[in-house]
């Protein structure tokens, strides 16, 4: 099975993701997956329907065969393929996805180690992948522990990052820690620009290291006007977890004393660190683009992605393309040089 075949193979897993999210679609598969989809908040109740919806609009975006051929173009895989394992992150719904999409266009043998908090969802796409080339099966196998792997890319937080050099340190290896992204406001944004941003925090719950969890706004900027762009993300409040979030960081904020600004649905707090909890975003009033140049280079390693004019546009934070690799790290390169 050669590159174009594989490609091919995604290209169609696209396609179907595709299908899935246009509702007017139907087959019986097509409803099959979508009861699956409505029962995933019964395992983690942070996956709803619209989030896992999202995440498939946004791999069904980069599957295409046109874009898989420019992007795989770039890169010359050996003959040889590694058997390469991908420890899964699952705080936001198929969020190893795009590892998996490198090992197995890079020629290489996937052995896929799944988060507790999404075990159901990629081994449904998987098995739609075998259907769609049966010689994909031999490509991947989904694991309980990582005892063959000769080369690991494992995503995970600060501690199990330490975890992971531990055991696979000796192996070839990407381990990815904790993340998250940044936007900036420099105060002529039209309205629809800001509600956009508010995408760029609500959607995953915040959750995401592509998510905005720090905002910068000029000294003299009328945060009002922020307010009143994302009121239209108002019923994020009725999750209750995330309702959760809130009322407890409220509380504890109360309780110390500290300064916050919130509109029922979001708490913003004046600070200069980087990530916030959930239902909190951090904001930080500069004098200077400068002064914004500065702290991005000062906190590069931490930070995911940038959003606002001249960076990432509003709203596009979790519609990454097949080069935005985590961490800036090029995993592609990585596997070339296996």
């Amino acid at each position: 099975m050669n590159q174009h075949d594989i490609i091919q193979a995604f290209s169609k897993l696209g396609a179907f993701m595709k299908s899935l999210c246009d509702q007017e679609a139907t087959n019986e598969e097509l409803v099959y997956i979508r009861e699956v989809i409505q029962r995933e908040k019964n395992h983690n109740g942070w996956f709803t329907v619209e989030s896992i919806y999202k995440s498939l609009e946004s791999l069904s975006e980069m599957l295409s065969v046109k874009d898989l051929d420019e992007w795989a173009s770039h890169y010359t895989f050996t003959s040889s393929p590694k058997r390469v394992g991908v420890i899964m992150a699952g705080n936001i719904p198929l969020v190893g996805f795009h590892d998996l999409l490198c090992v197995l266009v890079s020629g290489h043998h996937a052995l896929i180690k799944l988060s507790s908090d999404d075990s159901r969802l990629l081994p449904l796409f998987l098995e739609r992948l075998v259907q769609l080339d049966p010689r994909m099966k031999e490509r991947f196998i989904v694991v309980p522990r990582l005892n063959e792997s000769e080369a690991v890319i494992a995503t995970g937080s600060n501690n199990s990052a330490r975890y992971f050099e531990k055991y696979f340190g000796h192996q070839p290896h990407i381990i990815r820690r904790n993340r998250t992204s940044v936007a900036i406001i420099d105060g002529s944004e039209r309205p629809k620009e800001l509600e956009l941003l508010g995408t760029d925090i609500f959607s995953y719950f915040g959750m995401g290291c592509r998510n905005v969890s720090q905002l910068f706004i000029p000294k003299d900027f009328n945060i009002d006007r922020f307010f009143a762009a994302i009121i239209g993300y108002s019923n994020i409040i009725n999750h209750n977890k995330y309702g959760n979030n809130y009322d407890y960081y409220k509380a504890i904020y109360l309780m110390n004393q500290e300064k916050l600004l919130e509109n029922g649905f979001l708490l913003t707090k004046e600070s200069n660190e980087l990530f916030s909890p959930i239902a909190v975003l951090y904001y930080h009033r500069y004098d200077s683009p400068e002064e914004v140049s500065d702290f991005l280079a000062k906190h590069e390693e931490d930070i995911q992605a940038v959003i606002g004019r001249g960076y990432i546009p509003f709203g596009q934070a979790q519609h990454p393309k097949l080069t935005d690799y985590a961490d800036g790290v090029d995993t592609m390169h990585f596997l070339q040089n296996l």
